[in-house]
């Protein structure tokens, strides 16, 4: 059985515009990752971590290069395309949860399934929430809720659309040490169970070893990527 790319990123590159100049945050970054792996991006503050992250995930556009996710080449596609193809195949978890305050923790994880326009799914979500330890607080806000809670919810919505790859940008930075280790169980947990691929951005070295690949960047350039 031959195991497919979700992710290939060829020769990435991402200028921006200042008033000294183009800032080039990445320079021709490529790799392959097949579906079902894990793999961490580590690199100090300013290389380009996140930027690679949301490129990946179709949030922006590539100044060049390409990424192809799922099979479909993303960076030619615009807002509407992308948009469509993130909802189809990807979950995401930021670094400060992005809730939708107006809205329940049972609400903000239906939110992916009711811009596909599905419905019927209260069943998947509640079980979810159980399935991250917050079964008894599906009716709370998330001005209510912890920081760890507002995670945890954050990562039921992640995995509600059954994503075929989970992108996690600093997944534990707003953390204590032992609620960041039951995030971390979490997220490979329930990566495991549903087969799905993982991509993390993280400063935490113990975090990206439980990984089985660590791509290095520095000054927006891989500089090694090496299996664990």
């Amino acid at each position: 059985m031959i195991v497919q790319p979700i992710l290939n990123v060829q020769r990435l590159t991402k200028t921006y515009p200042t008033a000294a100049g183009p800032l080039t945050v990445l320079h021709e970054v490529s790799f392959t990752l097949l579906a079902g792996g894990t793999c961490a991006i580590v690199g100090p503050s300013g290389s380009g971590k996140t930027t690679l992250l949301g490129l990946c995930a179709g949030l922006d556009r590539p100044s060049s290069g390409s990424v192809e996710l799922a099979g479909r080449e993303i960076g030619s596609l615009d807002e509407d395309g992308r948009a469509r193809v993130r909802n189809e195949c990807v979950g995401f978890v930021f670094q400060n949860f992005q809730l939708i305050p107006t809205l329940t923790a049972f609400e903000n994880v239906l939110v992916p399934l009711e811009l596909r326009g599905e419905t019927g799914q209260a069943e998947e979500a509640r079980g979810l929430l159980e399935r991250v330890g917050l079964g008894e607080r599906l009716d709370h806000y998330p001005v209510k809720l912890s920081g760890g809670e507002q995670q945890r919810v954050a990562l039921a919505r992640a995995f509600i659309n059954r994503p075929r790859i989970l992108f996690c940008d600093e997944p534990t930075g707003n953390l204590d040490g032992d609620t960041a280790h039951a995030m971390v169980d979490l997220i490979f947990g329930l990566n495991r169970e549903r087969g799905t691929t993982l991509v993390l951005v993280t400063h935490d070295l113990e975090l990206a070893g439980r990984t089985s690949r660590i791509i290095r960047l520095r000054s927006g350039a891989v500089i090694s990527d090496e299996t664990t």
